[in-house]
């Protein structure tokens, strides 16, 4: 049974990292397409620089091996975020296929959070 768990993590969290840190490049580099995903929203195009920068950070922390608090942190940002840009959406009545994404990385989070080995938490429950 560990071995599934183990197995199903990291699909998960594979594909979690991948979506989330290619759309942080995207919004790092401000790239077009993203630039007017954003505009209906109203946050400055600053921001959009930040949140994808810090998305590429909270990946690479939840990757790499160690800082357990840090992969806490992580995981926490991108589940805020994820549930941020539904709230976003729904409250500038963008409501589309947008929230869609977000919606199912949020689930994503929240599974690779919870299949994590226990290596990879603060407290290990045996």
């Amino acid at each position: 049974m560990e071995k599934k768990k183990t197995l199903w993590y990291w699909i998960i969290t594979v594909a979690l990292s991948f979506f989330i840190f290619s759309g942080g490049l995207a919004q790092a580099l401000q790239v077009e397409g993203v630039v007017k995903g954003f505009k209906p929203l109203g946050y400055p195009t600053y921001f959009i620089s930040i949140i994808g920068v810090w998305k590429m950070l909270g990946v690479i922390a939840i990757l790499i091996p160690r800082f357990k608090l840090l992969k806490e942190w992580a995981y926490a940002g991108i589940f805020f975020t994820m549930t941020g840009a539904i709230i976003s959406h729904i409250a500038s009545n963008d409501i589309s296929a947008q929230i869609v994404a977000p919606f199912m990385l949020a689930v994503f989070a929240v599974l690779s959070w919870y299949l994590r080995p226990a290596d990879r938490k603060i407290i290990s429950v045996n």
